[in-house]
């Protein structure tokens, strides 16, 4: 059970109320994550649309993002954002086989040098907060500048994520997204 109350658009603030109206009317999903953050409305606005931005508006392959954001998901314990990613990963291209491979990588066969070097960049950040030359120059063979910077935000953003729901223990919605227009709406 989360340790604050999910709050639905009656119960909001109104500024957080017009949030979620403008998020419907743009075909999202108000779900639990979102319910929370309306305790804090400013920030939360900011906060979808860094989400949006990074989901609807770069330039870094989907199915790089979604494999960056289980694995985050599966470092920190955050059940919630697996749950809510693990269809978005399916529909971008991310295997069964991989999805299960992801808590043990180095170990795995499932992925490809392009991918390997985007979990290694993601768990280098993750531990270390920084990245070894070894790691940047692997990842930097496969990605541009661009893609790089868009890369580093996404985890840090994930990472953040991540951090929201583990403390809140935020409790998974009965109905998962399905794909990530439901996730930010369709990107207006």
């Amino acid at each position: 059970m989360a340790r604050v109350r999910l709050l639905q658009k009656e119960d909001a603030s109104p500024d957080a109320g017009e949030i979620f109206t403008r998020m419907e009317a743009n075909g999202a999903k108000i779900i639990n994550l979102y319910r929370v953050l309306a305790h804090s409305p400013h920030p939360m606005l900011n906060f979808i649309r860094l989400g949006g931005a990074l989901v609807a508006k770069a330039e870094l392959p989907s199915r790089l993002r979604e494999l960056v954001i289980l694995r985050i998901a599966s470092v920190t314990g955050a059940k919630y954002e697996w749950a809510q990613h693990y269809p978005i990963a399916m529909q971008v291209g991310i295997t069964q086989k991989q999805t299960d491979a992801v808590p043990h990588w180095k170990a795995s066969k499932e992925f490809n040098a392009e991918e390997r070097a985007v979990l290694q960049y993601t768990d280098d950040v993750l531990r270390n907060k920084g990245v070894t030359d070894v790691t940047f120059n692997a990842l930097r063979s496969f990605l541009d500048e661009r893609q790089i910077v868009e890369l580093t935000l996404s985890i840090a953003y994930w990472e953040m994520v991540a951090h929201v729901l583990v403390p809140l223990q935020v409790d998974i919605d009965a109905d998962t997204i399905g794909s990530a227009e439901e996730l930010i709406g369709r990107g207006k």
